[in-house]
């Protein structure tokens, strides 16, 4: 059967069915003055799975705005993302936090 999605209500629809896509949401690196430039830009490769390039534009973005996105997940996804990052960050001796927030 073909499936439409409908973008602005979240919805799969399949045979007639009414499928909701569960929320997602954005992980959050905070800035701060302390954790290296090189430490934020593994955490993006290793955690999130970033190219080079790409966690070395997210880690410039972090640094000179004081926030970033490192990437967008499901509920579950996103709170293990967030306790790696702190898990490692506590381990090489950095404060480097992150939240998240609904997308």
């Amino acid at each position: 059967m073909p499936q439409i999605t409908s973008p602005k209500e979240n919805v799969v629809v399949e045979g007639g069915t009414h499928v909701m896509r569960p929320p997602r949401y954005k992980v959050l690196l905070l800035n701060d003055n302390y954790t290296t430039m090189e430490f934020v830009v593994m955490i993006l490769m290793q955690v999130f799975g970033k190219t080079s390039e790409d966690a070395e534009r997210i880690m410039l973005h972090v640094h000179h705005q004081g926030i970033g996105v490192a990437g967008i997940y499901v509920k579950d996804i996103a709170e293990m993302k967030c306790e790696r990052v702190h898990t490692r960050a506590r381990e090489n001796g950095f404060p480097l936090r992150c939240d998240m927030e609904p997308e």
